[in-house]
């Protein structure tokens, strides 16, 4: 599925092919929570790398967050989330451990996407109290990470490719 999307204010435009164009994973890590999530969290989907197209480049900044180790110290995360540098919207995430992916925030699209027949919520360890889980009968709540990837969940409901991790 070809997605469209854009930031606030327009000075960026971009699109990619999509796998997985279905938004269902709520991430509340703190990293998403505090750099994207008006709702206290992120969706994001996944899309194919190579097919990324972007006008307004030169208004893109790139945030790499300091993750807090368990046994110490601070390391520098290889997820890179773009966003832009005039009106603050996030819009997508890459990182080169997965290099044929690009996961766009579904907040950042502007074309519609399929509805999710459940939701996951993750890295509800790391979500803020004052944010309720209104989680349904069919959905997943996760501690951590999910045990199902982004491409399995698709695959196992029939939407989009479900091809890639």
């Amino acid at each position: 599925m070809l997605l469209k999307g854009s930031c606030h204010c327009k000075a960026i435009t971009f699109s990619v092919e999509s796998d997985q164009p279905c938004p269902f994973n709520l991430c509340f890590c703190s990293i998403c929570r505090k750099t994207q999530g008006g709702g206290g969290y992120a969706i994001n989907l996944g899309g194919n790398a190579n097919s990324l197209k972007v006008e307004g480049t030169e208004h893109i900044s790139i945030y790499q967050a300091s993750i807090d180790m368990a046994e110490g110290g601070k390391q520098i995360s290889n997820a890179k989330r773009h966003f832009c540098a005039k009106c603050g919207s996030g819009l997508w995430l890459y990182d080169s451990r997965w290099p044929d992916l690009i996961h766009p925030f579904a907040s950042a699209i502007d074309t519609e996407l399929p509805m999710a027949p459940n939701r996951t919520y993750m890295m509800t360890g790391s979500k803020s109290s004052w944010i309720p889980i209104d989680s349904g009968m069919y959905d997943n709540v996760f501690e951590s990470y999910p045990d199902e990837s982004l491409a399995d969940w698709h695959l196992r409901h029939g939407i989009g490719k479900g091809s890639s991790k």
